[in-house]
């Protein structure tokens, strides 16, 4: 099954270049015989891009793996927080204050904490979401000392017409600047320089699920 070489072959590949990252396989638009070719593999950490999907496709999952982590990778309104709250371990694209206030006060009044990565918008793109290099120091603050929210690290896309290492060096220094151990970065095209500069996060989906292997 070349989905299962895909994977193989890359989270060796992951393993020989850090000891300590892990591999999200990114499952939107996936049917669920695939996902389970990779969950009865003993893989746990997946990704998704909208919120409705995750919950129809991941409900009883989630009931018959106890142990599963996912992890939310795509942009969040805030009409679909209490939604993501509910069903995903990692938010990966806090990106607003408005955002922030909410899942502070569901954690609150639930008793339940997730993990959560602040988007950067690292190539300050018009049409990218995330917050400003200069304003994470700030939001970051606010997130941990007056929301008490789990900032664990930093997330980005760079640009796709930019130099990937450039950006992705640029996000780790912002990470060791406010104090944060993980980052989520590298997509199938480009982890592995990702994990070059440090990435504890990778979100790979079509690298697994394509017909050819990487």
């Amino acid at each position: 099954m070349s989905i299962i070489k895909n994977y193989k072959h890359i989270s060796s590949l992951i393993n020989s270049l850090s000891k300590n990252t892990k591999l999200i396989v990114v499952t939107k638009n996936q049917d669920l015989d695939k996902i389970n070719l990779i969950i009865k593999h003993g893989h746990r950490d997946f990704g998704e891009n909208r919120v409705q999907e995750a919950t129809i496709k991941w409900k009883s999952l989630l009931s018959e793996y106890k142990d599963l982590n996912l992890h939310l990778i795509g942009k969040l309104q805030s009409n679909k927080a209490k939604e993501a709250f509910n069903i995903f371990n990692y938010i990966h694209t806090l990106d607003n204050k408005k955002l922030a206030k909410i899942f502070s006060d569901l954690e609150r009044n639930s008793g339940r904490q997730i993990k959560y990565f602040v988007q950067v918008n690292i190539g300050d793109e018009v049409q990218k979401n995330g917050i400003d290099v200069s304003q994470v120091k700030e939001f970051v603050r606010y997130c941990i000392f007056e929301l008490k929210l789990e900032i664990i690290g930093l997330m980005c896309i760079p640009p796709i017409s930019g130099d990937s290492n450039l950006y992705f060096s640029q996000l780790s220094k912002l990470a060791n600047e406010n104090n944060l151990k993980e980052l989520s970065m590298g997509m199938s095209n480009d982890y592995v320089l990702a994990l070059e500069n440090g990435s504890t996060f990778v979100r790979v989906g079509s690298g697994i699920f394509s017909k050819k292997s990487n």
